[in-house]
């Protein structure tokens, strides 16, 4: 496998008010997990969730925390390796493409 995967969900426990309907970003993360466990098992990676109201004292999670919140982003915002291939309403398929260019491979 080429590269480590670091995927954080960026989100809030209020949900977004243009993703009423949608699961929360915690929800989401989790829902993520399993699903990334069962399309590439036994392939390392690490997924967190990150509160963007109260992002943990790493600074680069705090800055895009802020941007997130700055720039109205519709969140969950989805970040794998820096790349951001998630935002409001996750697609499996995206995230899935981003996870194959580091040698994630389909089981």
């Amino acid at each position: 496998m080429e590269n480590y995967a670091e995927i954080i969900v960026y989100g809030a426990e209020q949900i977004c008010a243009s993703c009423v309907n949608l699961p929360s970003s915690k929800e989401t993360c989790e829902w993520l997990e399993a699903a990334i466990i069962r399309k590439f098992p036994e392939q390392p990676f690490q997924i967190s969730y990150v509160d963007i109201f109260n992002p943990p004292s790493d600074p680069t999670k705090q800055k895009f925390a802020k941007k997130v919140i700055e720039e109205d982003m519709f969140y969950p915002v989805v970040v794998i390796n820096g790349v951001i291939v998630g935002e409001g309403n996750p697609r499996l398929k995206m995230i899935f493409s981003e996870l194959e260019k580091y040698g994630y491979q389909a089981k």
